[in-house]
């Protein structure tokens, strides 16, 4: 088998497998491999019906490792359930057949039981334009149009990662209940003065104000309000009730239809009420309660719609980062067609100052590419054949033509964008409180109401059914289960679109609450700390050798080197814009070094002892330089022309310019700094020396830094880990929270909960800060919501009546509730503006 081929893995549970021994199914020409009969029977009756398995669990119910499976140790991977197959909806792509809810558009493991995800094969693709909705307090519902959520009554949104939802579709439903806000607050006002006409004495002292007309004037221009421009709340209300997933609409639509049909009945059937109900003569109307309470909500629901509009912004900057159409080179010549049309293969042009389209490579012509959007660096880098360039990135003064090799949501600004947008929707541990509580809220407020009517029917003063209907009411509509709802996701949210602005991109909700509670990061050198490419950093000349013609002689030598430290010297002197010449004789030492002719002059580089096998002696002040180059953590290369030695070539791997700064920035926030490297001792020691770190460990294998951390970890200390390459995967796994610098490599970024995008140290501070910020967000959030309840709830019950004489109207109850979202909602918005 070659080598080179990629893993072969089970289609159902995504298991690798060896294609010698596993079981085989065909299907449409393609064989598939299976790590059991159970996924191999599931796979061919491709719609899944009862099922016994949790996946590769070993029979046990509980989710392993796909590493740590094996059926020779276990009775089965797929037994010892007695759970019927979860039935997937058609909006999700992938499904957990264990757990209800859990949907996703990606494969991977299911969050709940750690089971891989299955391909749900009710799936259907959504069409070109299409967008998928979801629901921000319950990610779960997903739909492909707009609507309102069945468990919490609250507006979908778009989650699909497409530039082209138009303003018109994000805005359908706010413009919706600001059209009914509107109109139902101009037919609310009079209702509110002729109710309120007895505390303004211009009108108090018409005749008709207090009587039938006024009744009647209320009734005309409520029922509208209530029953048009409220609507919506009592269809959401009705709908919480037969799902049983009651929520703030279950209050709205119970409070304010009764403050209407009661209202309405006392105008239309009067008799119906007892003669002790009767105030001078008439019985109470509460036409302004229902009226205001239903305009106020309206108002919050408008004021909501905006907020949260908002908290989409930084995906959408992320998205117009791309342009809208791209130059595709046709046999008919160049045509522009939108960026949906582009296919991996076609050929684009891109002209002086245009935006790159898609990924791809140069194929012909050269100019320079403003990549500080990936890099950070606000100098264009210069691009010629063979270069890759990025989506997103914009060209300079050249043109060039590119073949396109990832498109749509496989760029690199894709997937920055589809990070961004599950990590917005996914959900922290710290949300776990807020949901239990939510779940008994409804039926708590609704208790709390029947117990408030009772109580005022039983001791309350006259009119008792009045007081008793009015602050049975109030408890119904001041309660708010959004508040406590909103707390935590809304500054996910926002927090980690602001992230995403900063380039610190988050994988999901828990890294984020995680990254909070760090005490000690672990970095390693080469890539993290430093730049990761060797550079020529010294160049020390011997007596009668110009540093400039030695350096040009050691160059022309070692272009002929595979050795990566002889690209270094090759790329310095070119930097020099040194000419290097033709070498004759070239001829390679292993572990030793290089020798050869140019330029009629012999040339040798390499280590001391190599110098010496080949007759150079003197070496002993050269060999002085070199100690303290190498104190320094260089590597230091001996040259000699003509038989005598000409000087000291120092290379090293360059700390990054930003690494002091970031090292200052973690230490003021509290965090022990520790370093893991393969690299050798010295180096190491000198590096964390140069930075100022807390410790060092060299010379360790990546296993040897999985176990570090778990040593860490067992001294009581908050582990996160920040590294770039294959060989760090296994730690950043293994680290509560694993950072990955985004210039890289992928493995290393799928293995983190926060990647960052230019590959800037000073991101992590950034992203601790963020962290810090967020979580402190979220408990105020929660703080507020429990507070207001709490006090809101009691009061509206009347429980200062007897002491203040204090009642509250259902129309305060109502601007409450509204506020009490609002103001979440403007707490999490505040993190937009956060200084990091």
């Amino acid at each position: 088998m070659n080598d080179s081929k990629a893993p072969t893995k089970d289609p159902v549970c995504g298991m690798t497998v060896d294609e010698a021994t596993a079981l085989q199914a065909e299907r449409d020409g393609t064989t598939f491999y299976f790590c059991c009969e159970h996924c191999r029977t599931k796979f061919l009756s491709e719609v899944p019906s009862a099922k016994k398995d949790g996946g590769c669990c070993g029979g046990k119910g509980k989710a392993v490792s796909k590493e740590a499976h094996d059926h020779s140790k276990k009775p089965s991977c797929c037994g010892g359930h007695d759970q019927a197959t979860v039935k997937p909806s058609s909006a999700s792509k992938y499904y957990c057949p264990m757990c209800p809810g859990v949907a996703s558009e990606k494969p991977g493991d299911c969050p709940k039981c750690g089971m891989a995800l299955e391909r749900n094969p009710s799936w259907v693709a959504p069409k070109a334009g299409k967008t998928l909705y979801t629901c921000p307090m319950h990610p779960e519902v997903q739909q492909d149009h707009p609507g309102e959520c069945p468990k919490c009554g609250m507006a979908l949104e778009p989650m699909n990662t497409n530039a082209d939802v138009g303003d018109e579709e994000e805005n359908t439903e706010l413009n919706d209940m600001t059209r009914r806000f509107w109109i139902g607050a101009v037919l609310t006002l009079p209702v509110f003065l002729l109710a309120m006409a007895h505390m303004i004495p211009a009108l108090g002292r018409q005749a008709w104000v207090a009587g039938d007309v006024s009744r009647w004037i209320q009734f005309g221009l409520t029922t509208p309000v209530v029953w048009w421009a409220g609507w919506p709340f009592f269809k959401r209300g009705w709908r919480s009730i037969l799902s049983m997933n009651l929520n703030m609409f279950t209050l709205i639509a119970i409070g304010v239809g009764a403050a209407y049909v009661f209202s309405a009945v006392a105008i239309l059937l009067p008799d119906l009420f007892p003669h002790s109900m009767r105030h001078g003569g008439k019985v109470g109307v509460y036409f302004e309660a229902a009226g205001m309470v239903t305009v106020l909500v309206l108002l919050g629901q408008v004021l909501e719609l905006r907020a949260r509009s908002r908290t989409g912004s930084a995906i959408k900057a992320l998205l117009n980062l791309a342009p809208p159409t791209a130059r595709l080179i046709g046999e008919g010549g160049d045509k522009e067609v939108p960026l949906g049309q582009v296919k991996a293969g076609d050929k684009l042009r891109v002209v002086p100052g245009d935006k790159v389209p898609v990924d791809g490579e140069v194929v012909e012509g050269h100019s320079s590419v403003e990549e500080s959007m990936i890099t950070g660096e606000p100098l264009p880098a210069e691009k010629s054949v063979g270069d890759k360039v990025t989506g997103g990135t914009v060209n300079g003064t050249g043109s060039f033509i590119m073949q396109a090799e990832r498109v749509g949501d496989d760029t690199l600004l894709g997937q920055i964008v589809s990070m961004v947008a599950e990590a917005q929707r996914s959900r922290a541990p710290i949300q776990g409180l807020a949901d239990k509580v939510a779940a008994i809220f409804v039926p708590t407020v609704l208790a709390v109401s029947l117990i408030t009517f009772v109580v005022w029917m039983w001791v309350g003063p006259e009119p008792r059914i009045a007081h008793a209907i009015i602050n049975a009411v109030a408890v119904l509509i001041i309660a708010c289960p959004c508040a406590l709802g909103l707390a935590t996701p809304m500054s996910i949210m926002v927090g980690v679109g602001r992230g995403a602005q900063l380039g610190v991109l988050v994988k999901n909700a828990e890294a984020l609450e995680r990254l909070e509670k760090v005490t000690t990061l672990v970095v390693d050198k080469t890539g993290t700390l430093t730049e990761g490419k060797p550079k020529l950093v010294d160049v020390l000349s011997g007596d009668g050798f110009d540093a400039k013609e030695f350096l040009s002689l050691a160059a022309s030598l070692e272009q002929n080197s595979e050795h990566p430290l002889a690209a270094a010297i090759v790329l310095g002197a070119k930097d020099q814009s040194l000419t290097l010449d033709e070498v004759k004789d070239f001829r390679s030492v292993t572990a030793g070094g290089v020798a050869g002719n140019v330029k009629g002059r012999v040339v040798m580089v390499g280590k001391p002892d190599f110098l010496r096998d080949e007759k150079v002696t003197d070496l002993e002040s050269l060999e002085a330089m070199a100690v303290k180059l190498q104190e320094d953590g260089k590597t230091a290369m001996f040259v000699a022309v003509d038989g005598k030695p000409a000087g000291i070539l120092a290379v090293a791997d360059p700390i990054k310019a930003t690494t002091a700064e970031a090292i200052k920035d973690l230490h003021e926030l509290g965090l022990e700094l520790v370093m893991l490297t393969g690299d050798n001792r010295r180096t190491a020691a000198a590096v964390a020396k140069q930075l100022g770190l807390d410790s060092v460990e060299a010379e360790i294998e990546p296993a040897g830094k999985v176990a570090h951390i778990k040593k860490l970890q067992a001294e009581g200390k908050h582990v996160a880990m920040a590294g770039d390459g294959i060989n760090d995967a296994p730690a950043l796994s293994e680290a509560e929270v694993g950072i990955a610098m985004g210039t890289g490599t992928d493995v290393a970024m799928h293995s983190a909960g926060i990647t960052l995008v230019k590959g800037d140290l000073r991101g992590i501070a950034q992203a601790i800060r963020l962290s810090r910020a967020t979580m402190s967000n979220i408990r105020q959030n929660l703080v507020f919501a429990f507070l207001y309840n709490a006090l809101g709830i009691p009061i509206a019950a009347g429980v200062l009546y007897p002491f203040f004489g204090l009642l509250l109207s259902p129309i305060i109850a109502g601007a409450a509730m509204s506020l009490s979202s609002v103001s979440v909602i403007s707490n999490a918005l505040r993190l937009r503006n956060m200084k990091l």
